[in-house]
Parts: C-alpha cells; sequence; structure tokens
C-alpha cells in the first residue's frame, strides 16, 4: 500500500510538472516580439517565474479540491473531528520548502539583473550585451555578417519633456522625433529630462530606465529584430501624459545610414506635437477645465539643434521626414 501511495504521488508530481512548464512555455507568447538582446532574459525568468507559480497553485488547488471531495464528512455528521496535535516535522518541512523556493526566485533573479548590468540607483545605467538565445515566439533573428560586439556603439542623446521625445545624433547633424536604431549594434543613451520624472520604456526590448531631472544617464542595449515599435513615457508626467509616445525603427545597417544621410540634408522643421495640439485647442474653449502644466514647444527636427525660442517661422512637419509649408504658431499661456 505504502509502495503504491508513492507511485501515485510521483506520478500526480510529474503530471504537475509536466503542465507547469507547459505553462511557463506559453508565457512567451504573452509578451511583444523579442526586439532586443535584453529581451531573451527578461523573458527567461517571467517564465521561470510562472512556471513555479503554476506548479504551486496547481499542487495547492489540488490538494484542497481531493481533500473536500474525499475527505469531507458524511451527511448530517455533526460531530467533532479526531484531535490532531503539532507535527514538528511537517512544520519544518512547510516553512523549509517557501524560505528555498525565496532564496532559489532571488538568486535566478540577481544572476538576470547582473547579466543584465543592472546597477541600482545610480546616475549611469549599463546593459551589456547577454548572449543571444533562441526562444519560442520570436522569429529568426536577421544578424550582421560582422560580429556584433565588434561593431562600434551608436550613441544618440534623449531629451525628455513634457510631453515629446527628442533624439539627437551627434555624429550627424539630426535631430527627430522617432527613434532610428541599427540593428545588431549596441546602442548607447544619454538620457535627460528637462523639467519631471519620465520613463524610458519600449516593451519589446524589456528594458526601462527613469530619466531624472539634473542627471544624465547611460542606457546601453542591443536591438536584434527589424521592425516598427513603440516608445512610451511609464512614469505619469502630467496631463497630456498618454500622448508622449514616439515610433521605435529598427532596420539595418545600410538602411540606417541611408536615413541618416537623407535626413541631415532636409531643411530644419517643426515637428508635430499632439500635447501642443491639443492645448491650442482647448484654450480656446470658453469653459476652462482644470489648469495645467504648458506643454514644451514642438521641437524643431533635421536639425543639430533644438531650437528653445522661435524668432522666425519655420514649416510645419507632417513627420520626421516630410514637412509642409504651414506655419506653426505655439499658443499662448493659459491664464
Amino acid at each position: 500500500m505504502k509502495i503504491r501511495k508513492i507511485l501515485i504521488l510521483s506520478g500526480i508530481a510529474i503530471a504537475l510538472t509536466a503542465v507547469s512548464l507547459l505553462i511557463g512555455q506559453w508565457t512567451y507568447s504573452w509578451m511583444p516580439p523579442q526586439a532586443a538582446a535584453e529581451s531573451h532574459l527578461v523573458d527567461r525568468l517571467f517564465s521561470f517565474l510562472i512556471t513555479l507559480g503554476a506548479f504551486i497553485f496547481l499542487g495547492v488547488t489540488g490538494t484542497l479540491i481531493y481533500s473536500a471531495i474525499f475527505h469531507r464528512a458524511e451527511k448530517f455528521d455533526t460531530s467533532d473531528g479526531p484531535p490532531i496535535e503539532g507535527n514538528i516535522t511537517l512544520e519544518i518541512v512547510w516553512t523549509a520548502i517557501p524560505v528555498l523556493l525565496v532564496f532559489w526566485i532571488a538568486g535566478y533573479s540577481y544572476q538576470i539583473y547582473e547579466q543584465m548590468g543592472i546597477q541600482g540607483p545610480m546616475e549611469a545605467m549599463h546593459l551589456h550585451i547577454p548572449t543571444l538565445t533562441k526562444s519560442a515566439s520570436a522569429a529568426p533573428v536577421k544578424e550582421d555578417k560582422g560580429n556584433v560586439e565588434g561593431l562600434p556603439v551608436e550613441d544618440i542623446e534623449v531629451d525628455a519633456k513634457q510631453w515629446a521625445w527628442v533624439f539627437r545624433y551627434p555624429r550627424t547633424d539630426i535631430t527627430s522625433t522617432e527613434l532610428h536604431l541599427p540593428i545588431n549594434h549596441r546602442i548607447r543613451l544619454a538620457l535627460h529630462s528637462e523639467d519631471v520624472i519620465h520613463g524610458f520604456y519600449i516593451p519589446a526590448f524589456r528594458v526601462k530606465q527613469d530619466i531624472i531631472p539634473n542627471r544624465n544617464i547611460d542606457f546601453e542595449f542591443t536591438p536584434i529584430r527589424t521592425g516598427k515599435y513603440q516608445l512610451t513615457d511609464s512614469q505619469f508626467s502630467g496631463t497630456y501624459f498618454a500622448t508622449m509616445q514616439a515610433d521605435v525603427i529598427v532596420e539595418s545597417p545600410e538602411d540606417y545610414k541611408r536615413w541618416l544621410a537623407e535626413t541631415a540634408n532636409r531643411r530644419p522643421c517643426i515637428a508635430n506635437n499632439q500635447a501642443a495640439s491639443e492645448y491650442a485647442e482647448e484654450s480656446k474653449e470658453l469653459v476652462k477645465g482644470w489648469t495645467t502644466v504648458v506643454p514644451a514647444k514642438a521641437p524643431v527636427v533635421n536639425s543639430n539643434k533644438v531650437i528653445s525660442h522661435l524668432s522666425y517661422s519655420l514649416p510645419l512637419c507632417t513627420s520626421t521626414l516630410l514637412r509642409e509649408e504651414q506655419t506653426f504658431k505655439y499658443p499662448s499661456t493659459r491664464k
């Protein structure tokens, strides 16, 4: 009888393990495409946590259901249950297992963070290039023929302000409201906030960094999948917080160089800014709502410098690459 129980429990444990591993693999399909090398590490940690959580949840829930079905009292039985005294061995076991699990999770998480180079709340944040790994949900990665680690680092300056992202490419005369990145090149962003705390977050890259005013933060990662992704502000920064988004375009090195060359020769123009446009429309209303911070002036793009004050008229861009011969008039400050 004892051997039979051991075999049954072993079979249940194997079944729970198999189901938990299957659920853990499903987690890869819950996430956006893995567009940066760091995303493999983050998804692996997330899958591990879901697998472990599924095993515990199914085990505890299954035990409760089994007890409720096969060990319930008979109908109309109102007698007291048998007295059960404490079991020191059982108490040690159910205390030791959670402690070991916590240490396991903490150790594995620290290992992942160490590979990503996360150093805590420091002025410089570096995410080093992790080893490229395969994923259940990621499409085949189109890599350059050259050695990734031997390629030069691409430096880009990022200014965050209420409510717009501005990207400067110091090696060329370019300022853009779109973030263009060459695939398989190490990217180093110099993050800066002009007003309040902002959060640089690209879900497809699995990277996030708070941008603190009066601090210059270096932030590194490696895009590994071409496509168009979304940059959002992960920190609530005021009235038009939802409009603070930007397109992130990962392209081949050839397309990236072509974009730099074409954009550098374009005439400076004023980028469209949704926050400024909405504020201008609300300023025309007779009934005023809650007061708000005046949005920062729309940046001038396709130039190495962002003009903070507009002493002359410039065309309004239809995008960072196209322009129309329209004059942009910034709304006056709301009283």
